[in-house]
């Protein structure tokens, strides 16, 4: 959905402000009826604009202190197939198809370094993947934010 008006950004600013608002106190922010915020934000949602309501989490509370990113090759031909296979691996916590020679950047959460071994050998293990290389996650410096990019799309 590329034709965002300046509402829609300013009720993506508020909801990025505090994710957990009601209608009720979004549209009192605004300066909006609730009706309208109601019919905006079932617009937004039905255009994919939210990605997704799941809290998020962190691996390492959950006792899977090590994270990692592990590039995998594959045979191009088998690449859904093998996304569904890595879609039953639990400590995949997330997975890009890239261009370029790595087919797959998989995130991976692990207890120990042990079970990162494991893991990748697991990953290895699926039929069609060529080869892996694991980079252990030193830490996260910038998390995922999106609210730069609402100011950029205000300004322009």
């Amino acid at each position: 959905m590329g034709n965002l008006d300046h509402v829609d950004l300013e009720l993506l600013a508020a909801l990025a402000g505090d994710p957990r608002a009601t209608v009720v106190a979004l549209a009192e922010k605004l300066g909006l009826s609730r009706n309208t915020v109601q019919a905006r934000m079932g617009r937004l949602e039905r255009a994919g604009v939210f990605l997704s309501y799941e809290r998020a989490l962190s691996s390492s509370a959950l006792g899977f202190p090590i994270e990692a990113f592990v590039n995998v090759m594959v045979r191009q031909a088998e690449l859904p197939r093998i996304t569904a296979e890595l879609q039953r691996v639990p400590e995949v916590v997330q997975a890009h198809g890239l261009s370029g020679q790595v087919d797959l950047l998989v995130r991976v959460a692990c207890r120990d370094t042990q079970h990162l071994f494991d893991t990748d050998a697991r990953i290895l293990a699926i039929e069609g993947v060529e080869r892996t290389e694991t980079s252990l996650a030193m830490g996260e410096v910038i998390g995922y934010r999106v609210t730069p990019l609402m100011e950029l799309a205000r300004r322009e």
